[in-house]
Order: C-alpha cells, then sequence, then structure tokens
C-alpha cells in the first residue's frame, strides 16, 4: 500500500474501516446493533473539550462546561475574551468534578492565532481532541439596517462568524490525529447559531446574517470533512436568558412583564441555559454519532410555524 493510500485510510472513520458487524443473536433474531456507550453512563467519557464564550454566569457556554464534565470529559478548556469569571468558573468545576482537568484560556474566539494555540495546547497536553464547541458570539446592533454602517455589520460577521470558520479550522486536523488511545478520527464541532438564522424578526440584520451563515457553514464544512467520522452541527436557540439577553430580561421584570417572554412559542416561555447545554452534550457525544450538517432548533417550537398572538388566530 503506497504513503497516500495509506494517509487516506488512517483518515477514514472507524464506521468505514471496520463498520459494525454482527453482535450475535437473541432467540434467532439478530441482535439490536448498539453503535454509542450505554445513555446511562458518562456520555462524554475521556474526551478532550474546547469551549469558547464560557464566561458568562448565565451563559450556554458555562451550562456546557458543567455537561461535559459531569459526563466524564478528561478535559475541559473552558475560553472566552472577558475572563472575569473564569476562574471561578475552573473552582466550581473542580470542587464537582475533581477528576476532570479544567483549563482557563482568554482570547478573542475571532483571533487566529490564538484559536490555533488552545487547539494545540489541547493535542500537546492530551494528545486528542474531541469536541469544539463554538459557542462565542455577540448580539449585534439594535438597530435598523439602514443605520447599521459597514463596520458595525463587520465587527459582528468577525465575532459571530469568523470564530466558528477558525475553530472548525483548527479542530478538524487536531480530531483526526489518532494514537493508540485513539485509533481513528472522530470528532464533533459545535457551533451556536440562533433561531434568528432561521426565521426573519428574531435578531437585527447583522446577527441574524451572521447566524444564518453559521448555519451555513456547518452544513457546508460537514460535507468537506466527507468520510472523516468529524460532525458539524449548529444549535438555534430561541430566547433565552443569557448575558447577551440580560438587559431585555431585567427590562421586563423592571416593568412586570417577564412572564410574556416567549409567549409566542407554544411551549410560552423562555429557555434555560441548561436545556440548550444538553443539546450540546448530544451532539458531543457519540449517541449523536448520525447526526451531521444541521441546525438544530432548541426554541420551544417557535420556529414550527409563523407566530400569532395566543387567542387571536380564527
Amino acid at each position: 500500500m503506497t504513503a497516500v493510500a495509506k494517509r487516506r485510510l488512517a483518515a477514514l472513520s472507524e464506521q468505514l474501516v471496520a463498520p459494525i458487524g454482527d453482535q450475535g443473536t437473541f432467540e434467532n433474531i439478530p441482535v439490536l446493533k448498539k453503535i454509542a456507550p450505554d445513555s446511562t453512563g458518562p456520555r462524554v467519557k475521556g474526551k478532550v473539550v474546547i469551549v469558547t464564550g464560557t464566561n458568562s454566569p448565565l451563559g450556554i457556554g458555562r451550562a456546557s462546561a458543567h455537561q461535559y464534565a459531569q459526563n466524564g470529559a478528561r478535559a475541559v478548556f473552558i475560553c472566552d475574551f472577558n475572563d472575569s469569571n473564569l476562574e471561578t468558573h475552573k473552582r466550581e468545576l473542580a470542587s464537582l468534578y475533581p477528576d476532570v482537568d479544567v483549563h482557563t484560556r482568554r482570547f478573542d474566539a475571532a483571533d487566529e492565532a490564538a484559536v490555533k494555540a488552545v487547539v494545540d495546547d489541547a493535542i500537546k497536553a492530551y494528545g486528542r481532541l474531541d469536541i469544539f464547541f463554538a459557542n462565542a458570539g455577540v448580539v449585534g446592533q439594535h438597530k435598523l439596517f439602514a443605520d447599521i454602517t459597514a463596520e458595525e455589520f463587520l465587527a459582528t460577521l468577525r465575532t459571530n462568524v469568523v470564530s466558528v470558520h477558525l475553530a472548525a479550522k483548527y479542530a478538524a486536523p487536531a480530531m483526526m490525529k489518532t494514537s493508540a488511545e485513539k485509533k481513528y478520527p472522530s470528532g464533533s464541532i459545535i457551533c451556536t447559531a440562533s433561531v434568528a438564522g432561521i426565521r426573519s424578526n428574531a435578531g437585527s440584520t447583522d446577527y441574524s446574517s451572521s447566524k444564518a451563515a453559521v448555519i451555513s457553514i456547518a452544513q457546508t464544512i460537514s460535507y468537506q470533512l466527507a468520510g472523516t467520522g468529524i460532525r458539524v452541527n449548529a444549535i438555534c436557540p430561541g430566547v433565552i436568558e443569557t448575558g447577551m439577553t440580560a438587559i431585555m430580561y431585567e427590562a421586563a421584570r423592571a416593568r412586570g412583564t417577564e412572564k410574556k417572554i416567549g409567549q409566542l412559542n407554544p411551549l410560552r416561555r423562555g429557555a434555560h441555559a441548561d436545556e440548550v447545554a444538553r443539546v450540546a452534550l448530544f451532539l458531543g457525544s457519540e449517541e449523536s454519532s448520525y447526526v451531521n450538517g444541521q441546525a438544530w432548533a432548541v426554541d420551544g417550537g417557535l420556529s414550527a410555524g409563523h407566530p400569532f398572538v395566543p387567542g387571536k388566530l380564527g
């Protein structure tokens, strides 16, 4: 076998090199094939994880770091441009999950050298990377499209879109690295998009455009990584209280209208960060081994239909 052929074979996922074979029978019928470990056990046991956008005490990033740590991750890198809470998060995770190595990193998720560095750190320390959750983002401009300058528009795209591109650019090659411990390439790249990337009127023009781009990046790259076992998916949250939406929630509380938040979706409420984090856990785990190139709406059903005012549909 030539060197080129060997490299090509080494880059193929385990399912293509060694498909799941016969697992026996029960009373003359085939035993149900199982691809992932039991759901009752740690769902990301031994995996090395990077999560960006983790500083906010209310955020999806922090909640996801907890889910990965709770479910047996070997190491979790929690990263953010603002590191005011990162060390506190690290101490909390260490107190709850002492067997998990927690690392903090302060950097701009759209800084190419910084993204490369954190991926290199993970490979140097552990020889593998399994999950990269590109969660960092900004809310964009609270203005009509005609009032947004080109510089403001580009600033939103830089944080929300370029950061995702860089995460995939450096995470994918790292996830292809194999060893005695990790015999085949595999990994999960997860991107935080938004319901605003699926439907209009859920965000400003620059924000909505950036989140639609995140979905497109996930879909496009998933095809460019064909056969490697590396999956790319986007999560599309609806209204949720995070650091970005805290102003809206605080204003609603001041007016006494907090219970109206999320009333246009069938669940008639906003989400909690933990609810989104559990989807990030699923997408990072082997339980989602056949989920790829998808935009997963976690929006209470908002994107399932056309919003209407409850009681006014005649």
